[in-house]
């Protein structure tokens, strides 16, 4: 049985088009997407400007419980480092039933929020004491069913963590619950990937960074990777924080990405997450790679990492995406906004990510970061074209600061520059299923509360 959908106006992957019907399949793959259509009367009418879903390609589920708990000054300078202190006790301390409940409330805010599938970079894998679970796969069942309760889009990312800097430092008390063997990881694979499949969602690897992973064990995890599934993606933490960068330098000589680059086959499959901190000849090269940049403005601007370098990657032919990563904010055109605002305070100019092709700018970024985000996903999500998911959100064409623009283009960067940034979503379909409706998802008000009860248990306990 086929679903339709027409709509004034479509983002496809090259630009807008008037009047187009949208068909879908039960499996939720659009079969049809024909611009300049007349479709039947009884086939349902958007209430707006219809965009393709947003990939959000990294993503620490856990971290959106600690959420404004650390905007104080707890030292002379205040970092990533020492961010991180708590968002270990946090780490150490969530139970399994907290961390489904905030992973699905987590979720159900991301599809609200125009996020349509996501990449979970899940590094919890062990007990409160770093033992490993009966079934290995406790935490990673977790995440699972929560994307599966909300309805949103998965790629799984098992994190490998052994060490805890360069050159085999001993792992840390706080980082009992991540670290385990490439052996060990490779078995977790196995048994998740058909779990993964069984529900639809994408399973790959994450070799949490290069001061995580040594170099032998990096080579044996991939090579494993690739005897399980040889097109299964990998994302790596990388140079996003000088810090890093001069560790890394006083270890190999060389910085991060020039090092994975070196001495890693990184393609297409990767995804380079951060990668704040590089040359301009180490942007040439990853970008020629064709790997794709995953940035997250929000945490990035969040815990002072630093400015990606946007148009020097993109004028070496980079792809890139957005994710939420700590979830400081969870939002997907405003991870857009602040990409591009950040490019203009460096630059002092304004609409920077914007080009020959498409001048507008949201136009631009929402076209780019689709297409980033879904090769790094490893998912079918890559816009509306044939044989793409039915991932698409409708914009609210009655929304005050909308009805009456010229244009779609204008409509859309009224959602990302001047809006909530929420508030214009209309409803949310992932899969050809509308998660999103009227701006609520069903599990809205259901999801909010338990994750609220796990939060606040989880602070109990730490006080």
């Amino acid at each position: 049985m086929t679903r339709s959908l027409f709509a004034e106006h479509v983002l496809l992957p090259n630009g807008w088009a008037r009047d187009v019907l949208l068909e879908w399949d039960a499996g939720g793959t659009l079969q049809v997407v024909q611009p300049g259509a007349q479709p039947a009367a009884d086939v349902e009418r958007a209430a707006g400007p219809v965009l393709p879903g947003m990939p959000n390609l990294h993503s620490h589920a856990f971290q959106r419980a600690i959420g404004g708990l650390t905007e104080y000054r707890g030292e002379a300078q205040d970092s990533f480092w020492s961010w991180r202190t708590l968002m270990y006790r946090f780490a150490c301390a969530i139970a399994p039933d907290q961390l489904e409940a905030i992973a699905t409330g987590l979720y159900v805010e991301m599809l609200e929020a125009g996020y349509t599938s996501v990449c979970e970079f899940h590094y919890l894998h062990h007990d409160a004491a770093g033992r490993p679970y009966a079934d290995d796969g406790t935490l990673s069942y977790c995440l699972l069913r929560a994307a599966e309760r909300a309805g949103i889009g998965f790629t799984l990312l098992p994190v490998l963590y052994q060490t805890a800097g360069f050159g085999g430092t001993a792992p840390r008390a706080e980082q009992r619950r991540f670290v385990r063997s490439t052996e060990s990881m490779l078995r977790l694979l196995e048994r998740l990937r058909p779990v993964c499949e069984a529900q639809g969602a994408r399973l790959g690897l994450a070799p949490h960074s290069l001061r995580a992973v040594p170099p032998d064990s990096l080579r044996e995890a991939l090579a494993g990777l690739d005897a399980l599934d040889a097109t299964a993606p990998i994302h790596i933490h990388i140079a996003e924080q000088t810090g890093e960068v001069d560790d890394c330098v006083a270890w190999s000589g060389q910085r991060p990405v020039e090092w994975l680059l070196d001495h890693a086959p990184v393609d297409r499959r990767w995804c380079l997450v951060h990668a704040t901190h590089m040359t301009s000849d180490e942007s040439r090269r990853a970008a020629g790679s064709g790997a794709v940049a995953g940035l997250c403005p929000t945490t990035e601007a969040n815990l002072g990492d630093g400015i990606f370098d946007v148009p020097a990657w993109r004028a070496a032919g980079g792809r890139w995406g957005v994710g939420s990563d700590s979830h400081a904010c969870v939002n997907a055109a405003e991870e857009l906004m602040m990409l591009e605002y950040t490019q203009r305070l460096h630059a002092r100019q304004r609409n920077v990510i914007a080009g020959e092709a498409q001048r507008w700018v949201a136009t631009a970024m929402t076209l780019e970061s689709v297409a980033g985000g879904a090769q790094a996903s490893g998912r079918p999500v890559a816009g509306l074209a044939g044989g793409q998911c039915a991932d698409l959100v409708v914009l609210d064409g009655a929304h005050p600061l909308l009805a009456g623009l010229p244009s779609p283009d204008a409509m859309l960067a009224t959602h990302v520059f001047a809006s909530h940034r929420h508030s214009a979503i209309h409803s949310v379909w992932v899969g050809g299923r509308r998660q999103v409706k009227d701006g609520r998802h069903a599990l809205h008000e259901a999801g909010a509360r338990e994750a609220a009860e796990a939060r606040r248990a989880l602070i109990r306990a730490l006080d």
